[in-house]
């Protein structure tokens, strides 16, 4: 537009005479700019196609009808047999053609399994990007990768990992604890699922110990044990009393570990909470102690209404009439027995 306005400044055209020289070339040079500045069709082609197996050799930055690219295999990738073309070639129409995969994914070496162990293959093949899962049999844990991926090592093809190895499960002794022992404490190693058994001293005080938490532990993984060593310590509850209840069931002068108490209500009286409690870790009772409430005055039940079914009317009629004929004959006795007395 800035040369279209440029371009009449320099040739002015007169209204007067619209068929001067000057004038016409100012018209055509305004035609052909124009004509310039309309959309042109392209006669050339977009980019090269983009393939996951192959890229180009050489790129352009124009590609006209006829102008050929040719493709090479990525790393990790090899020409398919039988051979598909390499090459794809700009159209008269501005499209690429062939378009197709003309190289195969590599594959990467059997993996044996490991001794104690197994390998495989969760996608089904051993080809570059693919990947192995190795296992160790029950009693053995692995040492290394676990997963390890079909990948390129320099111009070959290599798993990302050596191969893991499956060694036994051993576990260290468990630990002593203060006034308990355990099974086997001679030994210095336990295999896989070997077990060791925790029990307490006979206690030297009023009071035995108790064994508190899990008396067998496992050997489940190297040096792991299901659970911590127990403890051996004294746990003693209080006497349970209960006000307005009794023990119906766990009678005893001392209350150690686990001991299990159960209470009713005396008569009259309703028990809020749990009958039955037991002596915890902490020489307190657990769940908290029941409570016996007394129970509220009952009241009168309500009058119970007559029946309504007219059988019942029925009868009382009845009745009414019997007494009124019973009293009416009274009554007629009675005068007459009056009368014949004054006679």
């Amino acid at each position: 537009m800035m040369a279209f306005c440029a371009l009449r400044k320099a040739l002015p055209c007169r209204p007067e005479n619209p068929f001067s020289s000057r004038c016409f070339v100012e018209i055509l040079s305004v035609s052909l700019a124009l004509v310039f500045l309309l959309p042109m069709p392209s006669d050339a082609c977009d980019e090269p196609p983009k393939f996951e197996s192959m890229r180009p050799q050489f790129l352009n930055t124009t590609y006209r009808p006829g102008d050929r690219v040719e493709y090479e295999c990525r790393p990790g990738f090899q020409p398919m047999v039988p051979a598909l073309p390499t090459f794809s070639v700009c159209q008269d129409d501005n499209t690429w053609s062939p378009l197709q995969e003309a190289c195969r994914r590599k594959a990467c070496s059997n993996l044996p399994d490991p001794l104690n162990g197994q390998v495989s293959y969760p996608n089904g093949d051993m080809l570059f990007g693919s990947k192995a899962q190795f296992t160790c049999n029950t009693g053995f844990y692995i040492i290394g990768a676990e997963t390890v991926y079909c990948q390129v090592s320099g111009n070959v093809m290599a798993w990302s990992e050596p191969s893991p190895l499956c060694e036994k499960i051993l576990c260290k002794p468990p630990g002593e604890i203060p006034n308990g022992k355990y099974t086997n404490s001679h030994k210095d190693v336990f295999e896989y699922n070997e077990v060791v058994t925790y029990s307490c001293l006979s206690s030297t005080g009023p009071d035995e110990f108790s064994l508190v938490g899990e008396s067998s532990l496992f050997c489940i993984g190297k040096d792991e044990w299901s659970s911590d060593p127990p403890e051996c310590k004294v746990v003693k509850c209080p006497y349970p009393v209960v006000p307005n209840g009794e023990i119906v069931s766990g009678f005893g002068s001392k209350f150690y570990y686990k001991a299990e108490v159960v209470f009713k209500c005396n008569a009259g009286f309703t028990l809020h909470g749990r009958d039955t409690i037991v002596c915890g870790a902490n020489s307190t009772w657990e769940p908290e102690m029941p409570q016996c409430i007394k129970d509220s005055k009952p009241t009168d039940p309500p009058a119970t209404p007559g029946p309504s079914h007219p059988g019942g009317i029925i009868a009382a009629i009845v009745v009414g009439v019997l007494a009124a004929i019973v009293v009416i004959a009274g009554g007629v006795y009675f005068f007459h027995h009056k009368y014949n007395k004054k006679r």
